[in-house]
């Protein structure tokens, strides 16, 4: 299950190490124009090599091969790939069949067993969603003339909170946070757990402007469901939440409930945004809200406890290669990828009756 979507479809392929990753994007409509300069901006935003993140050097510079007529589609599925430039499987000679602690080696050892791709996370890592930005940047310039505006930040990484008021301001060009304070805090709390051999996780708060009332469904069909739905498919993410969420459960109604107004241009609005935007599935004009749990990367350089699935013995292991102390900035950009998918999505549902 590579694909994400009902009314468009989003299907990522390839694997970490392998010769190429990539997504195909079908459901687009002819004749929307690309800016490929804004799409790389996008994408640099994710690619390793940044001061906190992995050392791997890769250009994350796609290459499109089906639906396009030089800047604009053309009506066919949407496919682009990127070519992995630096990969290292020697890196993992040593977890052939040791599962590293907090990854999918050992769900993927007894789901496809002996054939599986054993380096890197092969098709679970981190480096999938390269393709998802693809799509996301596709997208995110297909909303623009909507009106629709997706931006995200880091809202907190250890217990470091970003103090800056957002999206009424920008987010840093070095790192993707609003304060400079919290930035520099952030980025501190990063280099900590790197020289400790460890890593740290955090945050990602989403916040999607200008989509409007009456988008989504009810039940299973709802925006929150099919924004859960892409942002589950993001390595890491361990939880969701939209406007006040966990912490509504501790408010009384009269304090969760967002009083409704007739504004000056005669519009329904709320006066606060405790629901995110979304009320039975369905926008009701407000920026929907939400933020997501980030757990921290678990190839670490500290021994674990593992096993070893051949000897059937318990071992000690420690883990190789090149690995992000922290994945929450270079995640702030995926998580807006997928959200602008989901968000597409049920547009063209509304579309489409």
């Amino acid at each position: 299950m590579n694909s994400f979507g009902e009314n468009i479809k989003l299907t990522i392929f390839g694997q970490s190490h392998a010769p190429a990753i990539g997504m195909t994007l079908e459901g687009i409509p002819a004749g929307l124009k690309i800016d490929f300069d804004e799409l790389q901006r996008f994408m640099d935003r994710r690619a390793p090599g940044k001061a906190y993140s992995t050392s791997r050097k890769e250009p994350d510079v796609p290459e499109f091969v089906s639906g396009l007529i030089g800047n604009e589609t053309c009506g066919a599925p949407i496919t682009a790939i990127i070519r992995n430039k630096d990969t290292r499987p020697s890196d993992y000679g040593n977890l052939a069949d040791v599962p590293r602690p907090g990854h999918a080696d050992y769900t993927a050892a007894v789901k496809f067993g002996e054939a599986r791709d054993r380096t890197g996370g092969g098709q679970f890592s981190g480096r999938l969603t390269a393709p998802m930005c693809i799509a996301g940047g596709l997208i995110k310039q297909f909303l623009k003339p909507m009106g629709i505006d997706v931006r995200a930040r880091a809202y907190s990484i250890g217990d470091i909170v970003d103090e800056g008021l957002f999206p009424e301001n920008e987010i840093g060009e070095d790192f993707p946070a609003v304060s400079e304070k919290s930035r520099a805090e952030m980025m501190e709390v990063i280099e900590n757990a790197r020289k400790e051999g460890d890593s740290v996780g955090g945050i990602v708060e989403c916040i999607v402007t200008g989509v409007p009332v009456g988008v989504g469904e009810p039940m299973f069909g709802g925006l929150e469901n099919r924004i859960s739905s892409a942002v589950f498919g993001i390595p890491a993410v361990k939880g969701i939440e939209f406007g006040r969420g966990f912490e509504s459960a501790a408010l009384r109604g009269s304090e969760m409930n967002d009083p409704f107004y007739y504004d000056e241009e005669g519009r329904v609005r709320t006066k606060s945004n405790n629901a995110g935007g979304i009320l039975g599935g369905i926008a009701n004009g407000m920026p929907i809200t939400f933020k997501v749990a980030i757990k921290p990367t678990p190839s670490i350089a500290k021994p674990q406890e593992s096993v070893d699935l051949r000897t059937k013995e318990n071992v000690t292991m420690t883990v190789n290669g090149r690995h992000d102390p922290c994945i929450v900035p270079r995640a702030v950009p995926v998580v807006e990828a997928v959200a602008a998918v989901a968000i597409y999505d049920a547009l063209r549902a509304n579309e489409c009756g």
